[in-house]
């Protein structure tokens, strides 16, 4: 199938309708509420209400409204010693998910910044939104469709302040140590401000509140540096676990260490926005959600749609004053999936506010039939950067299916911000070159991508053995592929239209300007290094 045709429209979607195609103006999608298929958790929750004679009511009172506190970090995997990642020190966040409940199948729908943020701040797929290619619509004026908000514009309207806290910092300590980033780079415009304040002295007189902080120690550059001389302890580069996919080599170690000294500092950092809570007396009455914004900054991992660039750590925290739902259990583990649009409908819910009716995040912790377990978590990736491509995926509990739409297409396109920023993709680019990779970390650089994937996480959690020729796996093949085509049609998936030239020439520029030199200096770098050490 083509990426750019519209898949088959299965006989059961749509309570057997056909989905009703919207014409395209200008490269934007019409009204959300033009596809029945894009009437999302609310749709779903009003219709089981009415079929139960139950009101349309949120989990609490608004006398009794709890703060919400998300912490989100960037470009992190569950590397988190709660997780059991060998070498990873991270006491805060093992003492917040021994307190409060960790989940083990959090996903982000998407596998890069820009596209999952939309995501999460609107509970909607990117897919949906035409907000799926990497950094898209920053000069064109482009806006949410109709019926779709950012989740603060929910909770400004039900009396909460809003906040993106960027001044974090205590009096007299260090603005540079402690202060947060206020990331958030969605692929949209608003016309009016998201966030009532970007300052965390409001939040005190300001209750009930919801707030975002975002440190991006673990998002590579000037902060993963300076991350590196503040981790205590710092990881062991020979104790530490590397994917199969990678070479067992000093400087695949080194990068992972480093890595994990990121997410170390980053736990210090989670611990000081913790202090500044119980110092300001609002710990007892606020419900704190740690996450990440998608997978980890390596090779297969961001920007790619496996469980190395879509899991995140998810960590659910309710202050003693709270009352909790039913399906909270503190000091739990969670394996039901959950993926980063819910986060939106949850936290909307637990401050007593009902998910709106085109809400596609469903909410995993709440009371009553507005609960239900996903059987799938599904995500994708388009453009990144300069890096035309187009992949969706679906997983159960145990599987994940993969559909590479332009399986001609190799892995290891051209893409300067890697180039540059992956060391480890200039070794085993070099590696491939001298015929030494073998194995997994070789077929990353095979030709083209397979049409089809299908991995057995159980038995294999890197995803390194494709089972879709299995005959044994024919029946899962054929039931994930048919979820996936359905979910497709069922969110209008934008990504069958292709993006304009002209906009992926621009980011190829951009790209060049940003990334060129320095990318073939660490290719160089990289390899002055492996011989020398030969020599």
């Amino acid at each position: 199938m083509s990426p750019f045709s519209s898949p088959p429209v299965p006989d059961a979607v749509c309570s057997g309708e056909s989905v009703r195609r919207r014409p395209r103006v200008q490269g934007v999608a019409h009204s959300i509420r033009d596809v029945c298929g894009l009437v999302g958790w609310g749709g779903m929750l009003l219709a089981v209400q009415v079929a139960m004679g139950i009101a349309a009511t949120g989990t609490v009172s608004a006398e009794q409204r709890p703060n919400v506190l998300w912490i989100i970090t960037e470009d992190m995997g569950p590397e988190l010693s709660a997780y059991g990642t060998p070498e990873a020190s991270t006491p805060v966040l093992d003492d917040l998910a021994s307190r409060g409940m960790l989940f083990e199948r959090a996903f982000s729908v998407t596998p890069v910044c820009s596209t999952n943020r939309s995501s999460l701040m609107t509970g909607m797929y990117a897919f949906s939104i035409d907000a799926q290619n990497h950094r898209s619509h920053r000069n064109d004026d482009f806006h949410l469709p109709e019926g779709v908000h950012v989740i603060t514009d929910y909770f400004r309207d039900a009396g909460y302040l809003t906040a993106n806290v960027k001044q974090v910092a205590r009096q007299g300590d260090d603005p540079e140590l402690w202060n947060a980033g206020g990331k958030t780079d969605w692929n949209f415009q608003i016309d009016r401000e998201p966030f009532d304040t970007d300052d965390w002295s409001d939040l005190k007189s300001e209750q009930p509140f919801f707030a975002q902080i975002n440190f991006s120690e673990s998002h590579r550059g000037g902060h993963w540096r300076d991350a590196q001389t503040r981790a205590e302890p710092k990881a062991d580069p020979a104790k530490v676990k590397i994917p199969s996919y990678y070479p067992d080599h000093p400087l695949v170690r080194e990068d992972w260490a480093e890595y994990l000294n990121a997410i170390n500092v980053a736990d210090q950092r989670v611990g000081y926005v913790l202090d500044r809570l119980e110092e300001d007396g609002l710990a007892d009455d606020t419900i704190v959600m740690f996450f990440s914004d998608h997978g980890r900054a390596m090779v297969r991992g961001k920007q790619w749609p496996y469980d190395s660039g879509l899991q995140i750590p998810l960590i659910v925290h309710f202050g003693k004053n709270v009352q909790p739902p039913e399906n909270y259990h503190p000091g739990s583990r969670d394996g039901r999936l959950v993926t980063s649009i819910d986060l939106a409908a949850t936290a909307l819910h637990l401050a007593g506010i009902d998910p709106p009716m085109l809400m596609q995040g469903r909410v995993f912790l709440g009371d009553g039939p507005i609960v239900m377990d996903r059987p799938y978590a599904f995500a994708g990736r388009d453009r990144g950067d300069e890096t035309v491509d187009m992949i969706r995926t679906a997983r159960d509990k145990r599987y994940r299916y993969i559909r590479n739409y332009y399986p001609e297409r190799p892995y290891t396109q051209l893409n300067r911000y890697k180039r540059q920023s992956y060391p480890v993709l200039a070794l085993m680019g070099y590696l491939n070159e001298r015929g030494e990779l073998q194995g997994p970390p070789a077929r990353w650089f095979a030709p083209t991508k397979p049409a089809e994937e299908l991995y057995d996480t159980l038995e294999d959690p890197y995803e390194t053995v494709n089972l879709a020729d299995d005959p044994d796996h024919t029946a899962k093949l054929q039931e994930l592929r048919g979820v996936l085509e359905a979910w497709r049609v069922t969110i209008n998936d934008q990504g069958r239209f292709p993006e304009d030239p002209a906009i992926i020439e621009a980011s190829r520029q951009k790209m060049e300007r940003l990334h060129g030199a320095n990318g073939l200096r660490t290719i160089e770098q990289v390899r002055a290094r492996i011989d020398a050490e030969r020599n």
